[in-house]
């Protein structure tokens, strides 16, 4: 099994509401237009990404397997590579729903999107001080 980690931590405008994507970012701050971010002040973006994993990420039979741990609370998303994955972002992760690719995806067809997040993940992730994980792994 190939893995990666991904810290990140709340901010009070997650909304946690998107219908076809789930999305980490470095950046510290969050409007309330970005309603499929669940974390912000990620130390890590797609091009941060273990060089392994990211070459499996390219494979179109990869299966990929996403936790996105929140103090004690765990929620798991199901996802797919493909070989067009770019991988490139320095600032942003994006789990899709759909097929649509560019530099932030990290997966597409993914079984969840934002608005499937756990409400009680989502509350807890609005608080800044609370810091979370995305545990990225491709067996």
């Amino acid at each position: 099994m190939v893995e990666d980690e991904v810290v990140f931590y709340g901010h009070p405008n997650i909304r946690s509401l998107h219908l076809r994507a789930i999305e980490v970012t470095k950046n510290p701050n969050l409007t309330l237009r970005g309603d499929c971010i669940i974390g912000v002040r990620a130390n890590k973006a797609c091009k941060d990404l273990n060089p392994i994993l990211q070459q499996l990420l390219k494979k179109e039979d990869s299966v990929i397997r996403i936790s996105i741990i929140a103090g004690n609370l765990s929620y798991i998303v199901k996802a797919f590579g493909h070989s067009r994955l770019l991988l490139l972002d320095a600032q942003d992760i994006v789990i899709r729903k759909t097929n649509f690719m560019c530099s932030r995806t990290l997966c597409i067809k993914s079984d969840s999107a934002s608005q499937d997040v756990p409400r009680e993940i989502v509350r807890w992730l609005q608080d800044p001080e609370n810091r979370a994980v995305l545990n990225i792994y491709i067996e």
